[in-house]
């Protein structure tokens, strides 16, 4: 039955769909005017019990804890800025850090600040997990994928973990019939599937993405991580860079597209002889790393260089109506057909 969101004053419809990025967390949901989404940013600082005047006077939220503070979302990256500090990340390579002790306290912060109380009773709430990355064989998603479950349900929801790039999938390839190759450019990973007819027929991600990106530019300009992203974010044309640190930072953006489009056509030889496309299916790219100025226009240009070459036939490429919020968007869309 559709509830009132007592905020905002809109008809909520019971269904959620939350994608779990390193950047960001993110949810979604209908309402009676349109799609209502939530977004927080995934860092934060600690502080000590003695900040919490000064704290409050600048009316930043935060959490306490014990003798310390937790800052979150993007008032912790604009104080770490201000303060000269690096930001806390839960979340790194796209998988829970296991170097940062705090993670899952945040995380469960985190999740519940973008879902809030359920609408319902035991709510449907479908969550983005990556696919396993195929160039670190030593790692897997099980950990992340449960420990996301845990706090979802503790949340009052009914958890159901769903692949990332696939959510992009149903929430963008809906007039081919939920046919395509999605590519989500996240900050901790690239995510790729290929879907026929709603059917996954192939999934896997790759750990070259925007943090790549950022320590790769940094080492080899002499500057530093948190100065390219910046860099990054401000807008940078990747058809047009202005300077050396811009040059750096078009130069790893080649390499990660290469990267994928090369790992894209390795992994579908391996299924050629039993997977059989019936006509051309669109490619579709999507995620934060894709904002930079110009991307599907580089993305492209770099593509028709391999097109030749690439197994999987392609009608065209498209950027994602809304990049940042896509994941979350095939969520919903998940998660309102269990409801």
């Amino acid at each position: 039955m559709p509830n009132k969101d007592k905020m905002n004053g809109l008809v909520l419809q019971p269904g959620c769909g939350t994608d779990l990025g390193t950047m960001n967390v993110l949810s979604a949901r209908k309402s009676s005017d349109g799609i209502v989404t939530k977004r927080i940013r995934d860092v934060f600082l600690d502080f000590p019990i003695t900040a919490k005047k000064m704290l409050k006077m600048g009316n930043t939220q935060f959490v306490e804890r014990g003798d310390e503070i937790l800052v979150l979302g993007d008032a912790a990256l604009e104080m770490a800025n201000v303060f000269g500090r690096v930001a806390r990340r839960p979340l790194s390579g796209g998988l829970i850090s296991p170097s940062e002790t705090d993670s899952l306290e945040v995380l469960g912060l985190l999740v519940k600040n973008v879902l809030g109380e359920p609408l319902v009773p035991g709510e449907t709430c479908y969550y983005s997990v990556p696919a396993p990355p195929i160039d670190q064989p030593g790692k897997d998603i099980v950990y992340h994928r449960e420990v996301f479950r845990r706090i979802i349900q503790e949340c009052g929801y009914t958890a159901h973990p769903a692949n990332e790039a696939m959510a992009i999938i149903f929430s963008e390839t809906a007039k081919e019939n939920f046919s395509g190759l999605s590519i989500s450019f996240g900050a901790g990973m690239t995510n790729c599937a290929l879907s026929v007819n709603t059917m996954e027929g192939l999934s896997f991600s790759v750990a070259r993405s925007g943090d790549w990106i950022d320590s790769g530019a940094a080492n080899s300009v002499g500057s530093t991580q948190a100065r390219i992203c910046a860099i990054k974010e401000a807008g940078v044309d990747l058809n047009k860079p202005a300077g050396r640190e811009q040059e750096a930072i078009v130069f790893y953006y080649r390499a990660m597209v290469e990267y994928a489009l090369d790992h894209i056509a390795s992994e579908f030889d391996k299924i050629r002889s039993r997977f059989a496309l019936p006509s051309p299916i669109p490619m579709v790219v999507s995620g934060g790393t894709a904002l930079a100025g110009g991307f599907l226009d580089f993305f492209t240009q770099v593509f028709e260089a391999k097109r030749k070459r690439f197994p999987i036939p392609i009608s065209e490429i498209r950027m994602a109506k809304d990049p940042l919020n896509a994941v979350a968007y095939g969520l919903l869309i998940q998660a309102l057909q269990e409801e």
